[in-house]
């Protein structure tokens, strides 16, 4: 039930890309040049020294930059569908993620005392 709502609902999401890189600093415009900055000089400095710890941390912190400003400048709409079909989806998935956390969850049994035997 989780898995078939979850589809549902995330077949319904429209993702879109921005029109440009909105990272503007000081001003209006793009700044993409901007990010790729630490991670080239990470780069250079594990040219220089294959081990270095400070050429390993901007080349990753540079990597980094780059991906959240992607995901950040994307545009995500949901798609038009009828209430019908949005309450089937959000029953699905919120009902499955219920079964999952009742089928988790310890379950508790009581004793029957019947009684010395």
């Amino acid at each position: 039930m989780f898995a078939i709502g979850g589809y549902l609902l995330f077949n319904q999401v429209q993702v879109t890309s921005g029109s440009y890189w909105r990272w503007s600093i000081g001003g209006q415009g793009t700044s993409f040049g901007i990010t790729l900055i630490p991670m080239l000089i990470g780069i250079g400095i594990m040219f220089v020294n294959g081990g270095s710890l400070v050429g390993r941390l901007l080349t990753g912190v540079g990597a980094l930059l780059i991906v959240v400003g992607i995901i950040a400048n994307l545009d995500i709409h949901f798609r038009q569908t009828s209430l019908f079909n949005t309450l089937v989806m959000l029953t699905c998935l919120v009902g499955g993620i219920g079964l999952v956390i009742r089928s988790v969850a310890p379950v508790e049994r009581k004793h029957r005392d019947d009684g010395p035997r």
